[in-house]
């Protein structure tokens, strides 16, 4: 499927060329000065899903030329069937496609179970935007205009937190397989995505022990990768999958410090 598709071609109009000087001027240094990540590591397979073809064509280039497998879609429609029945390490996903928002496309990947990272790519900038991306199931968020090195950054550190140093963990009858992002309670099966299972982990690693904001914050979105707010709307995203449905209460909140698993005995 990737041998067969075809990089994006440049369309040409004034908007679209704007937007990808500015992304260029913003870049900081030429991209024969960055340095390339280790030839050994593995190539990272990438879909891009971007209607406007002088953005998707640069953004190919770009990671292309960093040792990124590449596959691209341009509307949301055929980026959600390539995404459901692709195999890719991680996928940028523009928010205003045609044919599908890509809020829509993000919140039908995850309803079907696919955990694959996704980083949104948008012009809405506002908190409000932020957090309701999160809630559709991104896991990371990038506003236009943007450095093309900090893109690859973000792609690259995505990539490594996908899974837990643990494939599997448990407490109180709560368990988590970092292999498949799903989680287990009394018999049910509980598909999460990458940042609630991130999170997940990370309080069964530690629990009962308490796991500070900051620390979730760092395991889930690395450094300086997201807020407390931020934080919060994926804890209540998370109780609603593993809490809510059940007659007891396992996340517990410690006011001002931070979150932990308890047992129900």
């Amino acid at each position: 499927m990737r041998a067969a598709c075809a990089r994006p071609g440049k369309a040409g109009s004034a908007e679209s060329q704007a937007f990808v000087n500015m992304v260029w001027f913003k870049l900081s240094h030429p991209v024969s000065a960055l340095p390339m990540p280790n030839g050994l590591l593995p190539a990272l397979r990438v879909l891009l899903v971007e209607d406007q073809r002088d953005i998707a064509a640069n953004i190919w280039d770009f990671l292309e030329r960093r040792g990124y497998e590449m596959d691209h879609c341009a509307d949301g429609v055929s980026g959600l069937a390539r995404a459901l029945h692709g195999d890719f390490d991680a996928i940028i996903l523009d928010l205003g496609l045609p044919r599908l928002d890509g809020l829509d496309l993000c919140r039908r990947l995850r309803e079907a179970g696919r955990g694959v990272p996704v980083l949104m790519l948008t012009a809405r900038d506002t908190l409000e935007d932020k957090l309701r991306g999160f809630a559709e199931g991104a896991d990371d968020y990038l506003v236009k205009p943007f450095a093309l090195a900090e893109l690859d950054a973000r792609l690259r550190a995505l990539c490594r937190r996908r899974q837990p140093a643990d494939a599997s963990c448990s407490h109180a009858g709560l368990s988590f397989d970092a292999r498949t992002l799903t989680a287990q309670r009394e018999g049910r099966r509980i598909p999460l995505t990458r940042l609630q299972g991130a999170l997940l982990g990370a309080l069964l690693q530690q629990a009962p022990r308490i796991v500070t904001h900051a620390s979730l914050i760092e395991t889930a979105w690395g450094e300086g990768g997201a807020d407390i707010a931020a934080l919060q709307n994926q804890i209540y995203e998370l109780r609603g999958l593993i809490d809510k449905p059940f007659a007891s209460a396992l996340l517990q909140s410690v006011r001002g410090v931070g979150y932990r698993l308890v047992s129900t005995e």
